[in-house]
């Protein structure tokens, strides 16, 4: 059965590959491992809760941490914290280690890390454990809408 990311995708014309792994634990280190893709090529789905009681979404290469102060001048807020785990899956409607950008329950905006356009394709989840699509970075920012800024910690 489709998760509701790949129909989202599917109904927006955008190609992937879907990239399946045994899921053992949650976080994107281990998901590039299993995959066998470079931890940079793996996009991480952070939900973010903004100081106006809205939440965005996060895309983050694996391999670098979120930066608040970015996140939340990204969205021209003054603070901005990490969403909680139960906060996380009632808005995308995803469990987390799960957690895709395409097709939440709330239709997120969403920022991606700028680092991230070097690359030609990455992986991304693909709305369960242990499911990430293969997709090209500029397909992301264009269907998401994505503000691209620089959201890594330096």
């Amino acid at each position: 059965m489709p998760t509701r990311a790949i129909q989202f995708l599917k109904n927006k014309g955008i190609s992937f590959e879907i990239v399946k792994y045994r899921h053992g634990e949650k976080g994107a280190a281990y998901a590039a491992q299993a995959a066998g893709y470079p931890l940079e090529r793996v996009v991480k789905t952070l939900v973010v809760n903004l100081d106006n009681h809205q939440f965005c979404l996060a895309l983050m290469p694996g391999n670098k941490q979120l930066s608040l102060k970015h996140i939340a001048k990204a969205f021209s807020v003054k603070k901005a914290t990490l969403a909680d785990a139960s906060a996380a899956q009632r808005v995308t409607g995803d469990l987390v280690g799960g957690i895709s950008p395409f097709g939440s329950k709330q239709g997120l905006p969403a920022a991606i890390d700028d680092s991230l356009l070097q690359h030609g394709s990455v992986i991304i989840n693909g709305g369960q454990r242990g499911l990430m699509l293969k997709i090209q970075v500029n397909e992301i920012v264009k269907v998401l809408g994505c503000r691209v800024c620089r959201l890594a910690q330096e």
